[in-house]
Parts: structure tokens; sequence; C-alpha cells
């Protein structure tokens, strides 16, 4: 099964992210009129990723969740949605993204499950982790003045705070209308 870890975010974010992103969506098109080479996320489907584990077969769905059982509790921290921008950066962006303010206890979870995983053969990320919501990737990485002036505006917008204490095994099938995200197992239990 194709499969990642991370965090859900309560329906409230997930509705303030869908309104931002249709606002984004609606004027972008005014002003460019292009974008086609844009693929949007569909927001019941963002979720904030800790890490990707791709092709997995029941054996290592089994070893997963037992090695993020093991990693014990997880002390409750609040994060907060916040402010848009582009990776990897406004002149060559690839992806369009809403941004994620954490205190250090979100960065320590994603090195925990990093280093369980590593433990199972996951290979290691090649980059820091970098806390985000993915609303958009761009087929073609160039310059779009009009979405940054767009954007500009909204940087310090606040979309929602909630409170983490659990994260989850997602599985992730793959359909003609875009991918389907289930819930295998929680963290902790």
């Amino acid at each position: 099964m194709r499969s990642f870890l991370a965090i859900d975010l309560p329906q409230p974010i997930k509705t303030a992210i869908s309104d931002e992103q249709h606002a984004v969506r609606t004027a972008a098109r005014v002003t460019s009129g292009r974008m086609e080479d844009m693929k949007w996320t569909r927001p019941e489907g963002i979720h904030l990723t800790l890490k990707f584990l791709g092709e997995i077969s029941t054996q290592q769905v089994a070893q997963v969740t037992q090695a993020l059982a093991g990693l014990g509790s997880l002390e409750p921290f609040v994060l907060q949605v916040k402010g848009f921008g582009f990776f990897p950066d406004a002149l060559r962006p690839r992806v369009l993204w809403v941004g994620v303010e954490a205190p250090p206890a979100l960065g320590q979870l994603a090195h925990r499950v990093e280093t369980a995983m590593n433990r199972l053969g996951f290979a290691a990320e090649g980059r820091t982790f970098a806390p985000h919501l993915t609303l958009a990737r761009f087929k073609v990485s160039r310059p779009r003045p009009e979405l940054v002036a767009l954007l500009e505006p909204k940087r310090g917008l606040i979309l929602g705070r909630f409170e983490v204490s659990e994260f989850f095994l997602f599985e992730s099938r793959l359909s003609p209308s875009g991918a389907q995200y289930q819930k295998v197992a929680c963290f902790p239990r």
C-alpha cells in the first residue's frame, strides 16, 4: 500500500484553507488567466506530512505500526496555520504552500518519526523538515509575479490554531479524481 505518516487537520482549518484556496484561484485566474499549469490540492486531503513511506507491504505496515507505537506518549502542542509561500522560492516555484508555525515539539516529533523509520530501512529525508501544507504544485517552474502580488497581503493571515495530540499512518489510493486517503493507524495509541 502507498503510505505516509502525517498530522490530520481539524475540519475548521480545512474549511479556512479551502476558502483561501478558492479566493486565490479565482483572483489568479482573473489577473493572469494562465492557471492550467497548476495542480491544486483538494482541501479535504491536505495534511501535515511527517514522513512519506511510499509503497509498503502488509508486513512493513505491521513493522511501522509497532515501531511507532514504541515511541511512547506525545506531549500535546499547538500549531498555527499562517501565511503563504513557495518552494523553492517565488522565482522558481514548484509548490505553493500555507505556512505552519510550531513549537520545537513538532520538529522533535518529526525527528523521532524519521529515526524510527530509518531503523526499519526507510531512506532518510535529504532535506531539513520544513512544516507546510501544500496548496498547489506547478508543472512549470517560472516566475509568477501576479501570484506573488496576490499573496503578499496574506503573508500574516492566520487560518487557525489547533492542538496536536496524535498523528496517523495514512494509506493513499490513487484514482482518476485524485488521491483518496484513509487512516490505517493512530499514534500514540
